[in-house]
């Protein structure tokens, strides 16, 4: 029988996590083309308030980062009011919040950008794939990112800054950096995506540099034991991954460790794409490499989750796509109620349906109300 998972967790920063079912980011698009959180936001995340910390969806720190039709931003007043009402109501459901501060980079299309400008990335490497959506919700052909000039990048930094500034004057408990599933900052970290020759590349200490700037720059509006980073040191979404990926992310974790950090967010599960360049690194790695709490990600079930936490690989694990369709999830674990699968055709869309109007469990209960 699963107990651990329902332990609590005290961070180090005095915040205790009420249990170790965490919600984790989900991109939904439900915030309307003002990307302004809304009540039906206000609605997701409080009904799912039953996880020991609600880690909010990717958030665009500037009008340039956004790189998804009608997600939400924390870049201007109105937002940081909008996610006020939204902290505030998973206040009073009886959890904690934590915003995840983000940045597309090369994933999002010149139809999101100002004037329609070419989108940005250290290096002009293109995805290859499929296409990306436009705001239009059409898809096009992934384009050639602009390489960033290295006098631009710490205009990026202080929007990260920014960014946790409305995010604390909205009540936010503690923000979560993104660097992970091919955006900004992974594209930095990874050599397959970063051919600079400057400060910011090369070396993995210097492809470290731009989070570790981040970071900093975040620091001086949240401490630092406030402040989550997320990698996905396996992941292949966005076309991700490269052959010293261990080497990196070895260093990576281990220099995060020395900020005193409030957690490292591991997506270490493979189900979310496995770029097969190197070896898998396992989430007890990163357990020994980061000085602080270390939560897995990607795949889970309550057992897999209760056998990381309970062999010491991870303090917490975040639970996602079965949040969807399942508000109450950290109930149906713990009385073993059936949990239902959210169609693939819910996730994306942007009005309520399949959103916030998922049932909490009965006998009775059908898929929806």
């Amino acid at each position: 029988m699963a107990t651990y998972i329902y332990e609590p967790l005290t961070l180090a920063n005095g915040l205790t996590l009420k249990n170790r079912i965490l919600f984790s980011p989900l991109t939904r698009g439900r915030s309307g083309h003002s990307r302004i959180p809304n009540e039906w936001n206000l609605k997701y995340y409080s009904e799912r308030a039953g996880a020991g910390l609600v880690v909010t969806e990717a958030t665009a720190v500037s009008e340039t980062a956004n790189g998804w039709a009608q997600s939400a931003g924390c870049y201007t007043a109105e937002m940081s009011e909008g996610w006020k009402k939204v902290a505030d109501a998973v206040h009073e459901a009886g959890s904690l919040i934590c915003l995840q501060l983000w940045h597309s980079g090369r994933k999002s299309h010149p139809s999101f950008q100002p004037g329609n400008q070419a989108i940005v990335a250290p290096s002009a490497i293109a995805i290859e794939g499929d296409g990306v959506y436009g705001i239009d919700d059409k898809k096009y052909p992934h384009p050639v990112p602009r390489a960033l000039e290295t006098s631009e990048i710490p205009a990026i930094v202080e929007d990260y800054k920014k960014a946790a500034k409305y995010a604390l004057e909205a009540g936010i408990d503690m923000v979560e950096v993104h660097a992970a599933n091919g955006y900004l900052i992974n594209t930095f970290l990874d050599s397959s995506t970063n051919k600079r020759t400057d400060q910011y590349g090369g070396s993995v200490e210097h492809r470290f540099r731009f989070l570790k700037e981040v970071i900093e720059a975040v620091g001086t509006v949240y401490p630092y034991n406030r402040i989550g980073v997320r990698i996905s040191p396996n992941g292949a979404y966005n076309n991700m991954g490269a052959e010293d990926s261990v080497e990196t992310y070895t260093y990576v974790a281990a220099e995060l460790g020395k900020f005193g950090l409030a957690f490292l967010d591991v997506m270490d599960g493979l189900g979310f794409g496995y770029h097969n360049k190197a070896r898998p690194m396992k989430l007890f790695e990163f357990k020994k490499l980061f000085v602080g709490p270390v939560f897995g990600n990607v795949g889970y079930t309550r057992d897999t989750a209760e056998g990381a936490i309970r062999t010491g690989a991870a303090d917490a694990v975040l639970f996602g796509r079965p949040f969807i369709a399942n508000p109450d999830l950290v109930e149906r674990f713990k009385h073993d109620w059936p949990l239902v699968d959210a169609p693939f055709s819910c996730w994306y869309t942007h009005g309520p349906e399949g959103y916030c109007d998922w049932p909490a469990y009965s006998p009775d209960q059908g898929t929806k109300n």
